[in-house]
């Protein structure tokens, strides 16, 4: 293969310049985060229920132990 030479690498520059510009500005990384306030955990729903996880968690061939 030959060198395309300094004039098509010139031209192939400014293409991408021209195509791509610049980089996007930097987001800082407070507009990144977002924090939101944690309502208080339900007693209730937290404690550990092994009937719903059976439900949640079943199939037939648990259910046939296979």
């Amino acid at each position: 293969m030959s060198d395309p030479g300094p004039s098509t690498n010139g031209q192939a520059a400014a293409v991408r310049k021209a195509r791509f510009g610049a980089l996007p500005e930097r987001v800082p990384f407070e507009d990144m985060v977002e924090e939101k306030a944690v309502p208080p955990a339900y007693r209730a729903v937290d404690v550990h229920d092994p009937d719903a996880l059976a439900v949640r968690f079943s199939c037939l061939a648990a259910d046939l132990g296979l």
